[in-house]
C-alpha cells in the first residue's frame, strides 16, 4: 500500500473530483435513489456505496492502513456492527476490563439474548486475556488508551494471543485517534472509532467508523446492511471535510494534554493524574512503543475538599460538556454521563470514582485553560458552607 504523508492523506485520499465545476472540495451527492439498469454499481444509502460514502471509507481505511472501511451512524453503530458480525449463539468473548460505558452496556444488557457469553478480563496484560479464553472464544475486544483511566493494553501482545488461538482482535481505537496510533500495524484485526471525536472534531457530527481486510468487512458489510446504521450523505460529506484538518487538531491536542498533565500533577489540589505521557503513569514505557502521541485525552481527581461539582459550575472557559475530542477544552464526570449505565459496584472495580474527572483539551492557549481552572478552584474555595 502506497502510504502517503499523514496530512496528504487526511487532505487527498478519497476526495470526489468536481468534473463538472472544477471545485477544489468534494461534490456533495444527495441522492438516495439512484438508477439500477445500465448502471455498474447499484447504489443505495442503506448499502454503503453513495459516491460520498465510498470515497469516505477510502480515506478512513488509508488512515488505519487498512484494506477498506466502513462509515456509520454512530460509534456504537459501529461497535454492535462489528460484534454481531462475528459471534454467533454459544459463542464467546473476552473484554477488557477497562471499557467505554456504552460497550459495557452493550455486552452485559444484549450478549445473553443471542446466547453469547462473555468474560471481563482482571486487567488489561496480556496474562490477563490469556487467562479468560475458552475453547468457544470467538473475539479479544479491547480499548487502548481506555475510557476514562487511560490505561494502555499490549497490542502486538493482543494480536500474536489472538491468532495464536485463532480468534479475532477489535480494538476501540477512538481515543488515540489513527494519527497517534495504527493498530493493524501491530497485528490487530479490526478498528474502531467513535468519528464522532477526533475525526470529526467540532462537536456537530455524530459517527462511527470499521476499519480492516477486506474479507472481515465482506463479513461486516452483510450484517451492517441488516442493521441499517448508514450515515446521510451530507454528515458525510461534513466528516470528510472535518478529517482534512485531523492531524493538525490532534498534534495541538497532544500537546496541550501533555501539558496540562504536568500542571495537574504538580498541583496541591489534584490528587492523582491519569495520562500515558507522564512518566510516572505505569504504562508509559508501552505507550511510548506503541503510540506516536499520547493523545488529547486525560483524568484527574481533585483533592477530596473541593466539591467537583461546585468546580465545574464555575468554570468559565473549559465546557463541562458531554463527549469529547471537539476543538473546544470539556470536561466531564464519568459517573454521571460515560459510564452512568453502569452500577456503582462494576464502576468501583474499574476504580471509577465519583471525583473522577475527564478532561478534553482542545486548541485553546495552555496560559488561558489553566487560569479558568485556577479561578475555578479558587471561587470554590472562597464557598463557606453553612454549618
Amino acid at each position: 500500500m502506497d502510504q502517503k504523508g499523514i496530512n496528504t492523506t487526511c487532505t487527498h485520499t478519497g476526495e470526489l473530483e468536481d468534473l463538472q465545476f472544477k471545485g477544489a472540495v468534494s461534490p456533495l451527492y444527495m441522492s438516495t435513489s439512484y438508477q439500477f439498469e445500465d448502471v455498474a454499481i447499484k447504489r443505495y444509502p442503506r448499502y454503503f456505496n453513495t459516491p460520498n460514502q465510498e470515497a469516505l471509507c477510502k480515506k478512513l481505511a488509508a488512515l488505519e492502513h487498512a484494506e477498506a472501511a466502513l462509515i456509520f451512524g454512530s460509534g456504537m453503530a459501529a461497535i454492535s456492527t462489528a460484534l454481531m458480525a462475528f459471534l454467533r449463539a454459544d459463542d464467546h468473548i473476552v473484554l477488557q476490563q477497562t471499557l467505554y460505558g456504552g460497550t459495557y452496556n452493550f455486552a452485559v444488557t444484549q450478549f445473553e439474548k443471542y446466547g453469547i457469553s462473555y468474560s471481563f478480563t482482571n486487567g488489561w496484560t496480556v496474562a490477563d486475556f490469556e487467562k479468560e479464553i475458552k475453547p468457544n472464544t470467538k473475539v479479544i475486544y479491547i480499548e487502548t488508551p481506555s475510557n476514562p483511566l487511560l490505561t494502555i493494553t499490549d497490542l502486538k501482545g493482543i494480536g500474536q494471543l489472538a491468532q495464536k488461538h485463532g480468534i479475532l482482535s477489535m480494538i476501540d481505537n477512538t481515543f488515540a485517534s489513527p494519527i497517534n496510533q495504527n493498530p493493524i500495524d501491530f497485528g490487530i484485526d479490526i478498528v474502531l472509532h467513535s468519528a464522532t471525536k477526533y475525526m470529526g472534531g467540532h462537536s456537530d457530527i455524530c459517527a462511527g467508523v470499521i476499519a480492516s481486510s477486506q474479507e472481515n468487512m465482506d463479513m461486516i458489510f452483510q450484517t451492517a446492511i441488516c442493521f441499517g446504521g448508514s450515515l446521510s450523505d451530507y454528515t458525510v460529506w461534513l466528516l470528510e471535510r472535518s478529517i482534512k484538518t485531523m492531524a493538525i487538531r490532534v498534534k495541538a491536542q497532544n500537546e496541550n494534554a501533555m501539558k496540562m498533565a504536568t500542571y495537574l500533577s504538580e498541583s496541591r489540589d489534584v490528587e492523582n493524574v491519569y495520562y500515558p505521557g507522564l512518566e510516572t503513569h505505569p504504562d508509559h514505557e508501552l505507550a511510548k512503543s506503541q503510540m506516536r502521541g499520547f493523545g488529547g485525552m486525560l483524568s484527574f481527581e481533585l483533592d477530596s475538599s473541593i466539591d467537583a461539582s461546585l468546580f465545574f459550575k464555575n468554570l468559565r472557559l473549559v465546557k463541562p460538556s458531554m463527549s469529547l475530542a471537539g476543538i473546544e477544552s470539556t470536561m466531564l464526570s464519568p459517573t454521571q454521563t460515560s459510564h452512568a449505565l453502569m452500577t456503582p459496584e462494576d464502576r468501583e472495580k474499574q476504580s471509577i470514582k465519583d471525583t473522577l474527572i475527564r478532561f478534553s483539551l482542545g486548541i485553546e492557549e495552555m496560559e488561558d485553560l489553566i487560569q479558568d481552572i485556577e479561578q475555578a478552584i479558587a471561587k470554590v474555595k472562597s464557598i463557606s458552607v453553612p454549618v
